[in-house]
């Protein structure tokens, strides 16, 4: 049976001069409201803090995938990693993040996943 779809859409943000990079509260609110804004089903949350103004690795789990965050508040880095499938748009995350974390500049980069499922690779394609 051939797919006509990609299961899903996969979003790398990169937040440069970001604030609140190492409050713990703040971060889990903006991927709170980001899965929210998505309409994404949050199943399981875990966020934890470095200590001592260092930064913060969280993450949902959703029903859809899962939204994760690597900050470094020395560096007014965050990034921040976005994948939704089914009918959830991961770029209405972007929003509530940039509304909470205040970044000067963003980077996103957007991936279509599984594009192979709709065509054959062609003998160039490598995979591993």
């Amino acid at each position: 049976m051939e797919n006509n779809y990609t299961p899903g859409k996969h979003l790398l943000v990169d937040l440069y001069q970001a604030t609140y990079l190492n409050d713990k509260a703040v971060i889990e609110k903006a991927l709170l409201e980001a899965a929210d804004a998505c309409d994404a089903t949050v199943l399981q949350k875990n966020f934890y803090s470095f200590g001592g103004g260092q930064g913060i690795t969280g993450m949902l789990l959703l029903a859809e995938s899962h939204i994760s965050i690597h900050t470094w508040p020395e560096s007014h880095f965050a990034a921040i990693d976005i994948f939704m499938c089914g009918n959830c748009d991961p770029t209405l995350a972007i929003a509530p993040i940039k509304k909470y974390l205040c970044p000067k500049t963003i980077d996103v980069r957007e991936f279509d996943r599984g594009t192979s499922l709709n065509n054959k690779p062609s003998s160039t394609e490598k995979f591993i």
